[in-house]
């Protein structure tokens, strides 16, 4: 299956990043990267105790959208990459999320969840193993939001497939009646597991959707992280100011499998190597850092020393996991207080 990136540009201007903010796009995205890469070669070498959705193509929507939330929004990130750059980029500290991923009782979640993520403090309230179920709770939070009224806003992220539960429409009615500040971020790399976008969805954009419910939306470059952060800061300001939801589709890519162990199939016919390497062409990183060195914000020593500060921040979190006590079997007191809030 040929992946096309066919992104229309919103009306009105694009919201300008400071050499700083492009910047912080390029280190977050090679550090999410990073992450990853450590992660699928963690779980092949079984040093993880659960499974892993592989990110490499389908990083730069989440770096782009979360890079400059204020740690007071909410969050539903997206499950691809297990939402490391999504949760990197709002300024989580990722070695927690690995203990969490190896069992550890210095886990976010005292090494009881593995995947299914929770940093409060920064307005990340969990997740579910059921694609796309951050619908229905979304609707709550930017109720919440709302009644604040102090500008925090509430970001949901899914993919294409998530994006065909039926609380999808619920949401964007509601939250269009109630002018709820939210944002909607929907990744669409054109497959839901196995299955094709075109088989599941009856127009080729998602945003489609949005003109029904009277919420505008746009449809961005998902492999540029810098149009995807431009899209985000205009959504944003958009929600903040009591003017409603806004909806973004960021076309994007998946290099792997769905997840690390599963065939890499569309239907029943597998990917062949000539399409992921047309995939690849369109590598995140290497078009944010063609940019950046054409405006002259990087230099080949810059280059070198994101990447050694990115790969000392991954073998930090892993010598802190591998460290890190194994969680011990809980009894049900135990499991009330990590469940419930007194």
């Amino acid at each position: 299956m040929k992946k096309s990136i066919d992104a229309k540009k919103g009306k009105g201007p694009k919201a300008k990043l400071s050499n700083d903010q492009l910047l912080t796009l390029y280190r977050n995205l090679v550090r999410a990267d990073h992450f990853d890469k450590c992660y699928v070669r963690r779980i092949q070498a079984g040093q993880l105790i659960s499974f892993y959705h592989a990110g490499e193509g389908g990083l730069a929507p989440g770096v782009g959208a979360c890079s400059f939330l204020r740690k007071e929004d909410i969050l539903w990130p997206h499950h691809r990459a297990h939402a490391q750059g999504h949760m990197l980029s709002k300024g989580i500290d990722l070695k927690y999320y690995l203990a969490e991923h190896t069992g550890k009782t210095t886990g976010c979640c005292k090494g009881r969840s593995s995947y299914h993520w929770s940093f409060p403090e920064y307005g990340v309230f969990g997740t579910s193993g059921c694609i796309g179920a951050g619908f229905s709770p979304t609707v709550g939070w930017g109720l919440a939001c709302k009644k604040n009224g102090d500008g925090q806003i509430t970001m949901m992220c899914c993919g294409d497939g998530g994006s065909n539960r039926g609380t999808a429409h619920e949401s964007f009615l509601m939250a269009n009646n109630w002018k709820l500040p939210i944002v909607y971020l929907i990744e669409n790399n054109g497959l839901a597991i196995f299955s094709k976008h075109e088989d599941m969805h009856p127009t080729k954009d998602i945003a489609d959707l949005a003109k029904g419910y009277g919420m505008p939306a746009v449809i961005v470059d998902g492999q540029d992280v810098i149009a995807v952060a431009e899209a985000t800061l205009k959504a944003v300001e958009h929600a903040r100011a009591g003017k409603g939801p806004y909806l973004i589709e960021a076309k994007t890519v998946r290099i792997q499998a769905h997840g690390v162990g599963l065939p890499d199939l569309v239907d029943y016919t597998p990917r062949s190597k000539e399409e992921i390497d047309e995939l690849r062409e369109r590598d995140a990183i290497l078009i944010c850092r063609e940019r950046l060195l054409t405006e002259g914000l990087l230099s080949q020593e810059l280059i070198d020393q994101i990447e050694a500060e990115a790969t000392q921040e991954v073998a930090d979190a892993e010598r802190f996991a591998d460290e890190s006590p194994v969680a011990d079997q809980l009894d049900l007191s135990d499991i009330n207080k990590l469940v419930y809030a007194e």
